[in-house]
């Protein structure tokens, strides 16, 4: 019995088409997985698993998804593919508008759209004018630049940084500035932007970020944030110690730790009657003989006597 041969073009339609189908059963087990971590006892969500026709067992162990796409802005590089149409495969970049000049279309508005709503516009715009008969589109995010925001201060590349999906975080941002610098960046990090049209302003304890299993703290990221680490805490020492100089000003450090980093007191020093130079909040300096326990503040000044015998 002959067996029917299909033409090497829709043979290779259908694999292109049983890909994507493939792609979607992974996507709504992913989706399912999202669901059944938020809240695993909850019939919602076992609820929506089997609506996708995914067992909760199999939802469970299946990686989860992020919660939202990232959606094309102005400026945005992107690559628009059309199976089989090589005449109708461009790399175009969205205007400020979030507008795109598409052959056979004329102008699209992607700006605002995710990539999925983005290849199902262009599809149907190739469908609808009978350009192509059953169109496969894919989109191509190639550079992401309408979501960028800006690290300042003290960290190793100061620079814009584009937000690449709509669940970066703090923590991913600073990883890309190659983190804060050693000795000068502060524990403490500004983050200012635009929050449902109010401005926005959040100072982040770093080092609580990652203290326990939550990390409320590492905040997502929207387009034109601004993200500000300070210059470290320092204090001074001078007179007889090993070490004169600025010190980075560690938390909860006292003055017998700072004349340890200091390098300790040399032959001719003496712990008697050490001096302590304070600005007051009202701005004068005050004159002060501290205690060993006492705690150290941001630019202090340590003076170290000689001693008399």
């Amino acid at each position: 019995m002959a067996a029917a041969v299909l033409p090497r073009g829709a043979a290779l339609l259908a694999a292109w088409q049983r890909m994507r189908t493939r792609c979607k059963a992974a996507a709504a087990m992913a989706a399912a997985a999202l669901l059944m971590s938020t809240s695993p006892a909850s019939g919602w969500a076992q609820g929506a698993a089997a609506a996708v026709g995914v067992s909760p067992s199999a939802a469970a162990t299946a990686p989860a998804a992020p919660l939202a796409e990232y959606r094309l802005g102005g400026g945005d590089l992107v690559r628009v593919l059309v199976y089989q149409n090589p005449d109708l495969t461009m790399e175009t970049r969205l205007s400020d508008n979030g507008l795109i000049s598409y052959p056979l279309l004329g102008a699209l508005k992607l700006g605002g759209l995710t990539v999925g709503e983005s290849e199902r516009v262009i599809a149907d715009g190739l469908r609808k004018g009978d350009f192509v008969k059953n169109p496969q589109v894919s989109v191509l995010l190639m550079t992401a630049r309408s979501s960028q925001v800006s690290v300042l201060g003290q960290v190793q590349r100061p620079g814009r940084y584009p937000l690449e999906t709509a669940q970066t975080r703090l923590s991913d941002v600073l990883a890309q500035a190659g983190g804060i610098q050693p000795s000068l960046g502060s524990d403490q990090i500004t983050v200012v932007g635009i929050r449902d049209g109010k401005a926005f302003r959040k100072l982040v304890d770093l080092p609580q970020v990652f203290s326990g299993e939550q990390r409320p703290d590492d905040i997502m990221l929207q387009g034109n944030d601004v993200i500000f680490v300070d210059r470290a805490p320092v204090f001074f020492i001078y007179g007889q110690v090993q070490k004169p100089g600025m010190l980075r000003l560690e938390r909860g450090m006292t003055l017998l730790q700072g004349l340890a980093a200091g390098g300790g007191l040399t032959l001719r020093g003496t712990d008697k009657g050490i001096r302590l130079h304070r600005r007051m909040l009202d701005g004068h300096t005050a004159v002060v003989e501290p205690g060993m326990d006492d705690a150290l503040r941001d630019g202090d000044v340590i003076y170290v006597r000689e001693s008399l015998f």
